[in-house]
């Protein structure tokens, strides 16, 4: 019985002496970096209206710059709608320019003719009222044709002063509430010319900025429909350095920090800014580009790297402090 218990001592022993090889050699062998991989944030580019894809300026991969042309959907129909609106544009400003002027020398060459006409009317009135009131005086005529002839007198007079009154109305513009409605009609034409322009560079978008060309979906002489992405930029301000920083240490780490790291083949010294910070933990995710597993909790850091590199590539980092 003593060799029997002496062997099952000397299991137990064993057992226990694999148990904790197993629990200590992972942790003192594990490495002393932090993994990470490099992401890229894809943008994707579409026009809101469908139509035949015109031009096709780039290609995949292609490196572009800020304000370069990418492509163009059919521009026909919208470039029509923008003339349209330019000219209805044209059409306003020469109106509200008509309302504030009067009206042409030819027409009130027509109200200086008919004031001509009027005073003429009123001479002529004159002169039978003076005519007729000596002979009133004396007897010869009823008092009654000198009440006619100065009547026809005031009214001659009248007539006249309306004629220049219309005359001088004619010289001036429009009231104010026209010329404010005619520049309102202006306004209004040119928010519908801004419109059109706006549609019409929709249609044909540039970079917003340096970029590679990750991906073209549709060619020239395809039909694109409406809000499909046309081809696909990898902006260099939208690749970032990922990486995960276990719990004990993430207080060491703030915003706007540097962080160093290297690559397989890459340049020495490299460095990247701290940009974001996950508020919350997270398991270490069961894929990732890690030396071993990792069943701690950790949080999730994003970093603008100083160099270029490509999406997916896997990095180590270099922990700011050490771990408590």
């Amino acid at each position: 019985m003593k060799p029997q218990r002496l062997l099952v001592g000397g299991l137990l022993l064993l057992a226990l002496i694999l148990i904790v090889v197993l629990w200590a050699v992972p942790r003192l062998s594990r490495s002393s970096t932090l993994s990470g991989y490099i992401e890229g944030e894809a943008l994707y580019l579409a026009a809101p209206v469908a139509g035949r894809v015109d031009q096709v300026f780039v290609q995949r991969g292609d490196q572009v710059s800020a304000g370069q042309r990418l492509f163009v959907v059919d521009p026909a129909q919208l470039k029509a709608q923008r003339d349209q609106a330019g000219a209805e544009v044209n059409t306003a400003q020469a109106q509200a320019a008509d309302a504030r002027k009067g009206q042409r020398p030819v027409e009130l060459a027509v109200f200086d003719a008919n004031v001509a006409a009027a005073e003429a009317t009123a001479r002529d009135a004159a002169s039978t009222l003076r005519r007729i009131r000596p002979l009133v005086q004396k007897g010869i005529y009823a008092k009654a044709r000198l009440d006619d002839a100065q009547a026809a007198y005031d009214a001659a007079q009248a007539q006249v002063a309306a004629a220049k009154r219309q005359r001088q109305a004619a010289a001036l513009g429009s009231r104010e509430d026209q010329i404010r409605a005619a520049d309102s009609r202006v306004q209004q034409a040119g928010a519908a010319l801004t419109a059109a322009d706006a549609r019409l560079a929709d249609i044909a978008p540039t970079a917003p900025g340096p970029a590679r060309v990750e991906d073209v979906f549709f060619q020239k002489g395809e039909w694109a429909p409406a809000n499909q992405p046309i081809l696909a930029l990898l902006p260099d301000d939208r690749i970032k350095l990922r990486f995960f920083v276990p719990e004990p240490a993430i207080s060491s780490y703030r915003l706007g920090a540097p962080v160093k790291f290297s690559c397989d083949g890459c340049q020495a010294g490299m460095s990247a800014q701290i940009t974001y910070i996950s508020p919350r933990p997270e398991f270490t995710p069961p894929v990732i580009y890690s030396r071993e597993v990792r069943d701690r909790l950790v949080y999730l850091v994003e970093a603008k790297p100083s160099v270029r590199l490509n999406p997916g590539q896997p990095v180590d980092v270099q922990p700011i402090g050490a771990v408590r």
